[in-house]
């Protein structure tokens, strides 16, 4: 069997801070060559879980897409020295809760929201393919905020619903810094709730209203991330997307656009970077679109 983490990259955009990546490798699938979650709604596009370590305390936010990945993690952790882990989940999808398991004797904090997703799911995800099996649920839940301590470092938790209605960033207050799960993606955001994106927009409205200096997300270009991330302007790229594809008139008049076309000013600005790759989200995303307005 081939090694699952042999193109985890380990990232340290800031002193402390560590994104694991993985994906992005061209020709190159984990699990299956057959359609699956993990290589194509993952690996495929790339993907990061993340650890925010001040001595011998570390808060991982994701555990990834499997096992090993959880375990690589772990493993980087503790040889730098960490002796505390808590976990935060970023939401319920399965790409960002595999390694739960591997942390099954931390802290495992979420949204209520997220474990109630986790719950009504559970027969879904532990008979997924590859299945996340057992489903290792959150042992510490919250509504809307949530302020924590990492040695030194103030972490603030937060509710914002952008992809999925229990999105929970990571706000570091002190450095400007947004880890922002899924709310935010490079290229595009992948629709899964289509029937709600005015919501999404208003929250992403929302969000652009915080002083935020440079953003991390789990789905970007593994560059830009080790660089220290994007500007807010990725904010303003997702939404003018979400409103362009859930503009009838738009939809109408630019939907069979490639997501080179239809997104080449936000390209043009450096707000986002283009990967070919998400011509497949883009079209999935306009599918999923005219299919909730033609109901």
């Amino acid at each position: 069997m081939a090694d699952m983490t042999a193109t985890l990259r380990i990232l340290e955009p800031y002193p402390g801070i560590f994104a694991y990546y993985d994906g992005r490798i061209e020709g190159r699938r984990l699990h299956s060559p057959s359609p699956n979650w993990l290589d194509d709604g993952a690996y495929s596009l790339g993907v990061a879980s993340y650890a925010i370590v001040d001595g011998d305390v570390a808060i991982v936010y994701d555990t990834s897409i499997s096992l090993d990945h959880a375990r690589a993690i772990r493993s980087h952790l503790q040889a730098i020295g960490v002796r505390s882990i808590r976990v935060v989940l970023s939401h319920w999808h399965d790409d960002h809760i595999a390694g739960n398991e591997v942390f099954a004797d931390c802290e495992i904090i979420a949204l209520r929201l997220t474990a109630e997703r986790l719950e009504e799911n559970r027969e879904k995800i532990e008979h997924a393919n590859p299945p996340i099996s057992p489903l290792v649920m959150p042992t510490r839940l919250f509504e809307n905020r949530l302020d924590l301590k990492v040695g030194s470092r103030n972490v603030e938790l937060h509710h914002f619903d952008i992809h999925s209605a229990d999105g929970n960033v990571i706000w570091l207050p002190d450095d400007g810094l947004l880890l922002a799960g899924d709310t935010l993606e490079d290229t595009v955001t992948y629709i899964s709730e289509a029937d709600r994106l005015a919501v999404h927009i208003r929250e992403l409205e929302r969000m652009r209203t915080w002083p935020i200096h440079r953003i991390l997300p789990c789905h970007g270009d593994p560059g830009r991330i080790e660089a220290g991330g994007y500007m807010a302007s990725l904010i303003d790229a997702n939404r003018r997307y979400l409103q362009r594809v859930s503009d009838p008139a738009s939809l109408a008049q630019r939907g069979d656009e490639s997501l080179k076309e239809f997104v080449a000013d936000n390209i043009a600005a450096g707000a986002i970077l283009y990967f070919e790759p998400y011509e497949e989200v883009h079209r999935t995303n306009v599918a999923a679109v005219r299919n909730v307005t033609s109901v």
